[in-house]
């Protein structure tokens, strides 16, 4: 979907990796990223990393300001919107050339709607957000028209949100799901792609025929490197301008004054959440009481306190916390082993035959937490929530998979429970996570289905005056905070620290918190 969407499954902290060589820095930037995407192919990506490098490679009409958070043109476009909200007409600038000196035309905005609405091709995560458009019709060489079924809230940032690949690369015959241009990315915006060493690193340098404003970088390298604490190694060695900090590295290992001499360190938040998935086709988390237990049994406070160092908010539902959507009336169920098992006990779940576990028809209490390997406070959680659930008789596993591994395991749904966050879009639709219909190919992971819900959903899209919307947000979150299909965990703060060279860096409310054209390197 448009780059202000959710479309990704992503940890809120970086993964584990390897040591680069150094790296001359002059007009370049280095930067990190802390796993290797699947693709760069901007429609059927699904994780943080290809969106790290292709915000500056690709482009879309229609774009959310940072500063004014309002939606307007990135590339140079005008556009009318009928009274119903269904037809949205635009035109825009001729001469804008694709990296290979192709020039953008209409053909190429109808070309990649009709590969996102194709079944074949594997972005089912980005569909739902055009299901109701009916037509994309070119009616200029350099105009579109946009239809809707029926009216969507943010029509306008979807209608102008399609993400754009270029027919005359993609259109070969080829299987576009695999077209060697996911490791190749041609774009229209201000960075054009350079190259991709597997293992090591992506760079991509300054479009100089870019027909707006040149950012200061000539290059942007992004160095793979999955290792945190070796991360933070290269970084004060002063081999990368920038990276992201786990709450350990903020507190304890960047606290010093010599590192404050050399480097600047922000914290901001942004819309985003962080919880544990309980697979709700499956036994026994198909039952209500058991997902509630689980999460009476989650000691939020203190885990937010010594794991995360306070550097976050604990969250009860499924929209930002300091967003309108999010109803701050509702209060965390709080850690409470008792009514756990007394919950459990109801469910039939009973310590039978004195073991020391809980049963139930012979079959022991017993189930795995899936989590991506290398993620240090993941794995702190998992161990303290392993400990609290064996003193009330459930034997958790946790296994550790491979961003990859990881990312497979749960959209095919082999699991039964995962530890994941959400990042959102500045204005949130909970239909890709929790409608019913996006349970057994989008994100609705845990397989979620509630009927009132769906309803909701629908009438949430469909509202455009924001405080009916909002009444309805509120009674959405109610749903889902009583059904407990996660056990929401925190809105944890993003912790970044920069050289002092950087001058021009600004913090903002939407992903990703910040943006590299507005820096320059100090004289």
């Amino acid at each position: 979907m448009a780059r202000n969407g959710l479309k990704y499954l992503f940890l809120a902290c970086l993964l584990l990796g390897c040591s680069p060589g150094p790296e001359e820095h002059g007009d370049r930037l280095i930067r990190r990223l802390g796993s290797e995407p699947d693709t760069l192919n901007s429609i059927t990506a699904t994780d943080y990393y290809e969106e790290t490098v292709n915000r500056y490679v690709t482009e879309t009409m229609l774009w959310r300001n940072y500063e004014t958070l309002e939606i307007e043109p990135q590339i140079p476009c005008t556009w009318t919107e009928s009274d119903d909200h269904l037809v949205y007409t635009f035109e825009f600038q001729p001469g804008i050339l694709w990296h290979d000196g192709v020039e953008l035309t209409a053909d190429d905005v109808v070309y990649s709607f009709d590969k996102i609405m194709d079944p074949k091709v594997d972005c089912a995560h980005l569909r739902n957000y055009f299901k109701d458009i009916e037509t994309v019709q070119k009616t200029g060489k350099y105009s579109f028209r946009v239809v809707w079924k029926k009216p969507y809230f943010r029509s306008l940032e979807m209608s102008g949100g399609i993400p754009l690949v270029p027919k005359h690369v993609f259109d070969d015959g080829a299987d576009f799901n695999k077209n060697p241009a996911g490791r190749h990315p041609i774009g229209t915006g201000p960075y054009k792609f350079v190259s991709w060493t597997t293992g090591r690193k992506i760079v991509i340098e300054r479009n100089e025929r870019y027909y707006g404003k040149k950012p200061f970088w000539k290059r942007v390298v992004f160095k793979i490197i999955k290792d945190d604490p070796i991360a933070l190694q290269i970084f004060k060695k002063e081999q990368l301008d920038m990276i992201g900090l786990r709450p350990f590295q903020w507190e304890r290992q960047t606290a010093s004054r010599a590192f404050q001499r050399k480097f600047n360190k922000v914290d901001f938040y942004l819309p985003a959440y962080s919880y544990l998935g309980w697979n709700m086709r499956r036994e026994p988390f198909s039952d209500r009481r058991v997902r509630l237990a689980m999460t009476h049994m989650v000691d939020r406070k203190p885990i937010l306190d010594k794991i995360f160092y306070g550097l976050g908010t604990i969250v009860t539902g499924p929209f930002y916390v300091k967003g309108p959507e999010y109803d701050r009336n509702i209060k965390p169920y709080p850690y409470d082993p008792r009514r756990a098992e007394e919950l459990l006990s109801e469910a039939g779940w009973r310590d039978t035959d004195e073991d020391g576990w809980l049963d139930k028809e012979g079959e022991k209490f017993s189930f795995e937490l899936l989590m991506p390997s290398g993620v240090a406070e993941y794995e702190q959680m998992a161990t303290v929530l392993k400990e609290d659930l064996k003193t009330i008789g459930v034997d958790m596993g946790i296994r550790r998979l491979e961003w990859a591994t990881f990312l497979r395991f749960v959209h095919e749904h082999k699991f039964d429970s995962y530890a994941a966050a959400w990042i959102l879009a500045y204005v949130s639709d909970p239909y890709q996570l929790w409608h019913s219909s996006q349970a057994e190919k989008g994100s609705n992971y845990v397989g979620f289905v509630n009927g009132e819900a769906d309803i909701l959903i629908d009438k949430i899209r469909r509202e455009f005056d924001g405080e009916k919307r909002r009444k309805m947000c509120y009674r959405f979150h109610e749903i889902i905070h009583d059904a407990q299909p996660y056990t929401f965990m925190f809105t944890s703060k993003s912790l970044m620290a920069y050289t002092k060279e950087i001058e021009g860096f600004r913090t903002y409310v939407i992903r990703p918190g910040y943006d590299i054209r507005q820096w320059r390197r100090a004289p």
